[in-house]
């Protein structure tokens, strides 16, 4: 495709094993967890362990020609600051590797490990944000990535303001897209004009047109109409690898984008990669050929 894609929002895991509001979180066999305590298809269903490594993830984004990967967290998956630890140490190149704390020794913790941020699912956080200021400090002060993925209504619009405000060289992801389905859509985006390290990313997004489809022709007016509010430059891809392969392919996760004819070559190379490489701080990623498939 001649472009540079990185991809701002993945997942890896070793095993899902947690509890959330006393419901259970459980990597089984052939792809498939429990998730909130009913049986789903977490994973595609050649991934027969259950476990979602990086190693598998680095052999679909070199089939793709996704160059670079930041890997965020989420609480359904439980901790995985270890194994992260250890994945950004073997793959320095190509993995942008954020950690999770919830005070301010953990985020220590996460410096010491050698991670290079912190993601916060903040649509599953019911204290105030701001009451994790200290953190939010400590991140800005070692050059560290906060990624935010809020909740979909208005509540946390204005405590994020405040984050940026108080931390104005705190690089910020803001995640899902500002959750373009809701009410709270234009508001989200909307905190990329708050602050000059303020970008928006979209993992996610074909989870959430996933009824509509491939080619999801209303993610894209979407993005574009993101772009109308704060600029082309403000903007980044993102997958949400692996749940979102279980009903399409890694590649289509993006190239609805890329052969779209509502966006133009400009458009699309900087929100497939350059505006990540530049905020991320991505280098030495690897030229990938293309690879044809034996049905072509």
């Amino acid at each position: 495709m001649g472009k540079l894609i990185i991809d701002a929002h993945s997942h890896l895991w070793l095993k899902q094993d947690t509890v959330i509001d006393g419901k259970r979180i459980l990597s089984l066999k052939n792809g498939r967890s429990i998730f909130f305590d009913e049986e789903v298809q977490m994973l595609p269903p050649f991934m027969i362990d259950g476990k979602n490594t990086a190693e598998v993830f680095l052999s679909n984004m070199d089939y793709a020609q996704v160059g670079g990967a930041v890997v965020v967290q989420e609480l359904i998956d439980g901790c995985q600051n270890d194994y992260l630890a250890d994945v950004q140490r073997r793959y320095p190149d190509r993995f942008f590797c954020m950690g999770m704390a919830w005070n301010i020794d953990e985020a220590k913790t996460v410096v010491e490990m050698g991670l290079k941020g912190i993601a916060f699912p903040g649509h599953r956080i019911t204290q105030p944000l701001t009451d994790l200021m200290p953190v939010f400090k400590l991140m800005e002060d070692n050059n560290m990535v906060c990624s935010m993925c809020l909740g979909d209504d208005e509540k946390q619009i204005a405590q994020m303001r405040e984050i940026i405000q108080e931390c104005p060289q705190l690089r910020v992801a803001i995640g899902h897209f500002g959750m373009p389905t809701t009410d709270s859509f234009r508001s989200q985006v909307m905190l990329a004009r708050e602050g000059e390290k303020v970008m928006v990313e979209s993992g996610g997004i074909t989870w959430l047109y996933n009824p509509e489809y491939y080619p999801f022709p209303t993610a894209v007016r979407r993005i574009r109409e993101a772009a109308e509010w704060v600029g082309w430059d403000r903007l980044m891809w993102g997958s949400d690898y692996p749940r979102t392969i279980t009903a399409i392919t890694y590649r289509m996760s993006y190239d609805f984008v890329s052969k779209s004819k509502e966006l133009s070559e400009e458009e699309k190379t900087l929100f497939l990669g350059e505006n990540a490489k530049t905020f991320y701080g991505f280098s030495n990623l690897p030229e990938l050929p293309y690879i044809k498939n034996m049905s072509e």
